[in-house]
């Protein structure tokens, strides 16, 4: 379980860094290019203990495909970005992969 919690913190780390690599205006703010830099040390610190007890390719499914969906959902939010019906219908299909790997994979231990 605590493999899980770990990978969720990664999850965190990466869109609170991805949200601010837009607030840094390409680099040329140094608050949000710190919080980005952060941000990403821990989240791969994060995937790094994760991954000595879960498969690579689950491990980076998971995150990569959580962090879309939550980091498109924060964009949606709270940055005024539009999401069209394909868009919403892809970030469903992203959350039910994620959900088929953890169900039914043998390759995730639960």
């Amino acid at each position: 379980m605590i493999t899980y919690v770990l990978l969720f913190l990664a999850v965190v780390a990466e869109v609170i860094a991805t949200s601010a690599l837009k607030a840094s205006d390409s680099f040329t703010r140094i608050g949000p290019v710190i919080i980005l830099v952060l941000g990403y040390g821990i989240s791969f610190y994060l995937l790094s203990i994760v991954m000595q007890s879960m498969p690579t390719g689950v491990t980076y499914a998971i995150w990569s495909g959580l962090g879309v969906v939550l980091i498109s959902l924060f964009a949606f939010f709270f940055n005024d970005e539009k999401l069209d019906m394909a868009a919403c219908l892809g970030l469903f299909f992203i959350v039910l992969g994620v959900a088929i790997i953890n169900i039914f994979s043998k390759t995730v231990s639960h």
